[in-house]
């Protein structure tokens, strides 16, 4: 497979490979902050960070196409496995967000379903992006409320799970991609302001009134907002037993498997931590410079392409590069705490198979010759 790639395939393939040991190191090394249950992470994370070196050799594919129709359906399936979760999904932590599998494990539709929302936000938009189509008012607010009720309806049942940081990132989605089709700033500047015109009386209630927002809102997404808040204050468990674990590490950490205190999800939410811990601030510069060439390579691969799978591109950025810096920001104290993973080191078979999905996508569109494009975007219904 190398043999047809091109530069950028191969840096990337290396930078996932750097990825996967750290990954699964750090899983492993968190072993002994978790119960003997989950003494195998690390091998059920190798195992499925094969099966997604499998999943890109096939989607590089230059005979696999995906058409319009496809999409479509991609995207309507993973609605119908976003309603189906909510009513048998396992309960866990208060939250209906995964099938449980037997022999596999557990299947969260929400990773899933960034990837469909990414393509279909790009099918949509794409049919707006024609020689002699009119940028006026009319038009681009066609454009945004398509795009928009399109990205609100997996929100409405994502949210109901409950995955807030999922729904974020389905907005995160939506900004990069109408962002990169090129919607004149005032529409941001006016979406802005109607989120903080929205969030003002919001979080007013919030702070001056609790017994009033919890009527109104119900107990469980007021301690959903005052966890997520909780940061501010600096006094929780997980991020004050974090922080003093990693932030007297050294230069050279603590070495493999030697985590001085404990807290809650090292080898999801906290693994930045823990390897941060065990490898010190060396370490983290060696992650840290890893994460920056992977994604200034799939921004360079973005700047290339002349046709519409920028918006693809645009799209997997938005969604890891805000993942990224969410998780390291939190990791540190500087962001709240959402349940938002690293991606590519964070434990997690759905997340993981979702990027290498991504990636496969990405090899696709970069194929010397392969017209990866939603065909006949103007007359498709």
């Amino acid at each position: 497979m190398v043999k047809y790639m091109n530069k950028s395939k191969i840096k990337l393939l290396v930078l996932i490979i750097v990825f996967l040991i750290i990954s699964v190191i750090s899983i492993y090394s968190s072993q002994n902050l978790l119960s003997s249950n989950y003494n195998n992470l690390y091998i059920k994370q190798l195992f499925w960070y094969l099966i997604g070196f499998l999943l890109i050799v096939i989607l590089s594919n230059k005979r696999i196409i995906i058409n319009n129709l496809i999409i479509n359906y991609i995207y309507i399936l993973n609605i119908l496995l976003l309603i189906l979760v909510l009513f048998f999904g396992n309960l866990s932590n208060g939250a209906r967000c995964w099938f449980s599998i037997p022999l596999i494990g557990s299947f969260q539709p929400s990773e899933f379903m960034k990837i469909a929302l990414i393509l279909m936000l790009s099918k949509e938009i794409n049919k707006y992006n024609y020689e002699g189509f009119k940028r006026n008012f009319k038009n681009e607010f066609i454009v945004i409320i398509k795009c928009l009720l399109l990205t609100l309806i997996p929100s409405f049942f994502t949210f109901l799970e409950p995955d807030t940081g999922a729904v974020i990132i389905y907005f995160i989605i939506l900004f990069f991609t109408l962002f990169t089709y090129g919607i004149r700033y005032r529409w941001f500047i006016f979406g802005f302001s109607i989120i903080i015109l929205l969030f003002v009386p919001f979080f007013g209630l919030f702070f001056t009134n609790k017994n009033q927002f919890i009527k109104i809102f119900g107990t469980d997404f007021f301690y959903r907002m005052d966890r997520l808040l909780d940061w501010k204050k600096g006094s929780g468990m997980q991020l004050t037993n974090a922080l003093a674990s990693s932030s007297s590490a050294g230069l050279y950490g603590y070495g493999l498997n030697k985590n001085p205190i404990y807290y809650p999800e090292p080898h999801t939410d906290f693994i930045f931590s823990v390897f941060l811990t065990n490898f010190g601030f060396l370490g983290a510069i060696i992650l840290i410079i890893s994460i920056i060439l992977f994604d200034s390579e799939i921004i360079r691969i973005g700047i290339e392409l002349k046709n519409k799978n920028k918006y693809i591109i645009s799209g997997f950025l938005g969604v890891i590069i805000f993942q990224q810096i969410q998780n390291i920001s939190m990791n540190i104290g500087l962001l709240p705490i959402t349940g938002i993973t690293l991606p590519f080191i964070s434990y997690g078979g759905s997340s993981l198979i979702s990027y290498m999905l991504m990636i496969g996508i990405i090899f696709n569109i970069t194929n010397k010759n392969q017209l990866y494009t939603f065909k006949n975007f103007k007359n498709f219904d």
